[in-house]
């Protein structure tokens, strides 16, 4: 039996602009707490000025390795996390949605007084963690949530008629017989039924029991789904199911989904869209079939080589290069510079680079006493000895790091038992358009540094 699907009330319902969820230079940062006084002596930047849309009845895949921000950036996008910067805006209409556009690519000092009025009532209006009481409690109920592990989002302790039924007891949609005949259909619309009604979590297999995830979800009607990695804890065959169901959802309610996920196979059988992220920041994003045919960046590359299912004849080509740097301190440039089999010497090498890039190929350095920084990409190395300072000229000239970071150095030389280093400084890489509605933030492919290409 499915659930009819009955339209928001009036003072509920979002403008219906082409995106139902507008995402504008997010940033989330957590504190790094050291001493017995805690002080904060950085911050992660588990997100780090994301931007894209999310169109409304479509299906936006959220990809990427594990600790790329992917999860925290879902959990800004779904309110569950106040973000540091950015926005996340919830019911534009095309027209406000070109206005917010607009005021937000002028720097914010060049604006005038009476442009940032005009911002400011747009983040009052649409903007989740600025706008009223009713537009956030609106928000709360169009978004919902399934979370990665079904058992530990669900209440132990509670019947499942108890748990799907909550969201119709919290906003007073239901009570008594209503309310459990409303919970019937739920259950009936996931592929359960009525005699699982008063059965415990523990009580199901993990597929049965993200179909209740499922049901508590589509309790209160949503337009937008957070799709939290809803089916890697899952068998194969269960998945499959699930991604059924979850396709059969979206075409009978209309629902418009988030998936969050690090499984290209299940990114390629659900959505419209993609968008790939990298320590923090997105590197390409376009129409799924698009990118999977035309990748515009070497870590979408990367990701798609890796899948064994599709061109598993690249993977030795596209095999990443040592580990992942530390999100505290992330490079400069493109961020997977350090990882990247194709960099150039324009992608962003500094100072940081040299302890990574020897620590990678099983070296240290030896001897360092202290370093003087002029900036990112210039400082000055003190060794104990001379030979020591020479040592480090040695491996930097040779095989032991990548041929575009011996390229991006405009001054190596030794002074007694100091190392003067210094990189060619770049820019961080813009994303940018390079085909209609597929961007990427590759030298290799923007406008950036025409000389990377010949220009």
């Amino acid at each position: 039996m499915a659930i009819a699907a009955t339209p928001l009330r009036p003072e509920s319902s979002p403008s219906l602009g082409r995106n139902i969820v507008t995402i504008r230079g997010v940033r989330k940062y957590f504190p790094i707490k050291e001493g017995v006084l805690q002080r904060v002596t950085g911050h992660v930047r588990a997100v780090d000025g994301v931007s894209f849309d999310i169109p409304r009845g479509e299906t936006v895949g959220l990809v990427g390795e594990s600790g790329c921000g992917k999860t925290t950036l879902g959990r800004c996008i779904s309110g569950l996390l106040p973000p540091t910067e950015g926005g996340i805006y919830f019911g534009l209409d095309d027209e406000a949605h070109r206005r917010l556009d607009d005021l937000l690519r002028m720097p914010a000092g060049s604006r005038t007084p009476e442009q940032d009025r005009k911002l400011d009532e747009l983040a009052a209006r649409y903007r989740i963690d600025a706008m009223p009481k009713e537009r956030w409690k609106a928000y709360r109920r169009n978004c919902q949530v399934v979370f990665q592990d079904a058992f530990s989002s669900l209440n132990p302790r509670q019947l499942v008629k108890d748990i799907v039924g909550r969201p119709l007891r919290v906003y007073k949609e239901a009570f008594g017989r209503d309310l459990n005949a409303r919970v019937i259909e739920l259950l009936d619309d996931v592929g359960l039924g009525e005699q699982h009604l008063y059965r415990y979590p523990h009580q199901f297999s993990g597929g049965q029991r993200q179909r209740i995830s499922l049901a508590r979800a589509l309790a209160l009607e949503p337009d937008f789904i957070v799709l939290d990695e809803p089916t890697s804890a899952l068998d194969v065959s269960v998945q499959a199911q699930i991604l059924n169901l979850l396709h059969r959802l979206q075409q009978e309610h209309g629902l418009t989904y988030l998936f969050i996920t690090h499984d290209l196979n299940v990114v390629r059988h659900m959505s419209d869209r993609i968008v790939v992220m990298y320590l923090g920041k997105v590197c390409e994003a376009g129409p799924a079939q698009q990118v999977f045919d035309h990748p515009r960046h070497p870590y979408t590359e990367a990701l798609i080589a890796a899948d064994p299912g599709r061109h598993g004849d690249r993977r030795v080509d596209l095999r990443l290069m040592g580990p992942i740097p530390d999100p505290a301190r992330p490079p400069q440039g493109c961020r997977f510079h350090t990882r990247c089999p194709v960099s150039t010497k324009w992608c962003g090498w500094e100072v940081d680079d040299v302890v990574r890039q020897l620590e990678s190929a099983g070296r240290t350095l030896e001897g360092l006493t202290g370093v003087e920084r002029r900036s990112e990409f210039s400082a000055d190395l003190r060794f104990q000895t001379e030979e020591q300072a020479e040592g480090l000229i040695s491996a930097l000239r040779s095989a032991a790091v990548p041929e575009a970071m011996r390229a991006a150095l405009i001054d190596l030389r030794r002074n007694g038992n100091e190392v003067v280093l210094r990189f060619e400084p770049v820019d961080e890489v813009r994303l940018e358009s390079i085909e209609p509605e597929h961007e990427t933030a590759c030298v290799l492919h923007t406008s950036q540094y025409p000389q990377v290409r010949g220009e």
